[in-house]
């Protein structure tokens, strides 16, 4: 069985190093660690690859689509794969958490976060992974959209690669052991 793993974030270079695309940052590192890169898939507009970790076969996804669009991609690349909605594991900023924090769950609302909100609509249930990838809150009264389309501050960017670090372990955790022993493991870190 094939597993997916799909970051989220927004295409172009001016918006590579932003909050939002923490989740694609994430997938790129996966897939270094599996020994690929990632390379556009046009069948369903992402950019993918497919590695081993955990000791299995993990297609690793990015969508080519803007964060609002992410549903079609990923659910293309899910049916392309064989692999069921419910095992799906997304990777994602989260502005409910702290920077820093990794947090898993399966299933759930989108908080706001049109890009789950669209993944959701597109696979057909909630009932996914999500590893979230906390940025923290906006300063002041910065509105959340334009906060997560700036970039990282200058003291977040030197912690940004523990982060990153922190949730590509979260996804190999799961795809090792399971939701609920990744849980155990970074729930309680601290």
């Amino acid at each position: 069985m094939t597993d997916l793993v799909v970051g989220l974030g927004n295409p172009g270079p001016e918006y590579e190093h932003t909050r939002h695309n923490v989740g694609a940052m994430v997938a790129d590192e996966l897939a270094r660690r599996g020994g690929g890169g990632l390379a556009v898939n046009k069948k369903t507009h992402t950019r993918s690859a497919t590695v081993r970790l955990a000791g299995r076969g993990v297609v690793i996804g990015v969508p080519m689509s803007f964060m609002n669009l992410s549903g079609g991609p990923t659910s293309s690349l899910a049916k392309y794969h064989s692999v069921a909605p419910t095992e799906v594991i997304v990777v994602h900023d989260e502005l409910d958490i702290p920077f820093g924090t990794v947090k898993i769950k399966r299933g759930g609302g989108s908080a706001g976060h049109n890009g789950l909100r669209d993944v959701t609509k597109a696979l057909g249930t909630p009932d996914y992974v999500r590893v979230r990838v906390g940025i923290g809150r906006p300063p002041g009264r910065m509105d959340a959209a334009t906060f997560v389309l700036k970039p990282f501050s200058a003291a977040e960017r030197k912690e940004l690669p523990f982060l990153v670090d922190d949730a590509a372990d979260a996804v190999e955790e799961i795809l090792a052991s399971g939701v609920e022993a990744a849980q155990m493991r970074f729930h309680t870190k601290g």
